[in-house]
């Protein structure tokens, strides 16, 4: 347990009960540079493990949803959650697909999960995919730059350029030097080099990342989240089975047009549905024990660890200076290598956050990269550059 931040949150604990939610199963595909199969095939293989893990049939399962954000873009196909039930071998059940940009897996989580809260379904799949490969550097570039704001895209702004803005503007104000937001990759990497399933298997050092390509100063490439292949799949039921619940699901919008907010270093969007998880679980962020964030770019570990109150405004450089988000440190951050080095298959990410966090729960992962006996996790999903956030709490049972 870490004490990050004092900050009442017991006032709201009687505002929504704790969904309680069992997870029976999860599974993933390794993300790569480039699968040798379909998205379809990564999608069908990630349920397949689920359903495995979790010791059920296809027939057991009463809704599909799945997260994707451009399989038409980048694939030239469409229709993929019935493509997947049918791939599964199940009929007669619901299915959908969800997309929220670059947080479309936690968003159909989330959706899976709501589908249990009403009682639609007892026992919900979700998966999240993409197939990035299948599209040149410059069609993939241009894919992701329409998650901004359009007359951004129009003017040529894209997410790390609002990266770099952000890391050098909170650089300056808050005192942390360059070798320090560097840490954060080197740490991710570290995570990864002992996750079979992430995309990099490579430690890195402070030197690598600083005399890595420019991409947006003072962003270098060691920086930034490459593009991938890969699915991942959870299945949350009505009863509480397995080792682990969902105590909280909870997503929020901010302010779509960067340029509109009147912080550049400020996420509302993961303040919001930070917030409301926090509710909903009935839990404060001194309660979390490991944390899986959105670090597309390294500042942004720092960013969301902050609107999360893991850590206080202009603090977070500190708790990776000093190892406290190291793996073995008081709150664990990223321990699967996060999107940095894990890789960032758009659809998949917020899912494989999600397994990740169910692996380090029940401590079902080798003792090189275990957190200990976390109590409670943290995911966050983010949209873009915080136009929408998923926030999960889950607890080991």
């Amino acid at each position: 347990m870490c004490a990050m931040v004092s900050q009442d949150y017991s006032s709201h604990e009687s505002m929504r009960s704790a969904s309680g939610f069992g997870v029976p199963g999860v599974g993933m595909t390794a993300f790569q540079t480039a699968a040798d199969r379909s998205l379809l095939d990564l999608l069908v293989a990630a349920a397949e493990r689920a359903l495995e893990d979790g010791g059920l049939d296809s027939d057991d399962i009463d809704s599909v949803h799945v997260g994707n954000m451009a399989a038409e873009a980048f694939n030239d196909v469409s229709g993929l959650a019935n493509a997947l039930a049918a791939g599964l071998g199940t009929d007669r059940v619901s299915a959908r697909r969800i997309e929220n940009t670059s947080a479309s897996g936690a968003s159909a989580f989330h959706d899976a999960v709501d589908a249990v809260r009403s009682g639609r379904s007892d026992v919900a799949l979700a998966v999240g995919g993409e197939k990035m490969s299948a599209a040149d550097t410059a069609t993939a570039t241009d894919i992701i730059s329409r998650i901004t704001h359009g007359a951004e895209y129009q003017q040529g702004i894209t997410l790390p350029s609002f990266a770099g803005l952000a890391a050098n503007r909170y650089l300056s104000q808050y005192g942390a030097d360059r070798r320090d937001l560097a840490r954060v990759a080197v740490k991710n990497h570290s995570n990864a080099a002992a996750n079979p399933y992430a995309q990099f298997d490579k430690r890195i050092t402070i030197d690598d990342v600083l005399d890595s390509p420019k991409v947006a100063t003072p962003l270098r490439l060691y920086d930034c989240c490459p593009t991938s292949d890969g699915a991942a799949a959870i299945i949350v039921a009505a009863d509480d089975i397995g080792d682990v619940t969902v105590e909280a699901c909870e997503s929020a919008v901010g302010v779509h047009a960067v340029a509109d907010r009147s912080d550049p270093l400020r996420i509302e969007s993961v303040r919001a549905a930070g917030q409301s998880a926090y509710d909903a679980a009935g839990i404060g962020p001194d309660d979390v024990d490991v944390a899986c964030i959105h670090d597309a770019f390294t500042i942004l570990e720092w960013l969301e660890m902050e609107e999360l109150d893991l850590a206080e405004r202009g603090e977070a450089w500190k708790y990776t200076r000093d190892g406290r988000t190291d793996i073995d440190g008081e709150l664990a951050v990223n321990p699967g290598g996060g999107l940095k080095a894990r890789g960032h298959p758009l659809g998949a990410t917020g899912i494989s956050q999600l397994v990740e966090l169910v692996w380090q729960l029940r401590s079902d992962v080798p003792d090189e990269r275990s957190t200990g006996s976390p109590g409670y996790g943290l995911a966050v999903n983010v949209a873009g550059f915080g136009n929408n956030s998923v926030c999960t709490i889950m607890e080991a049972s």
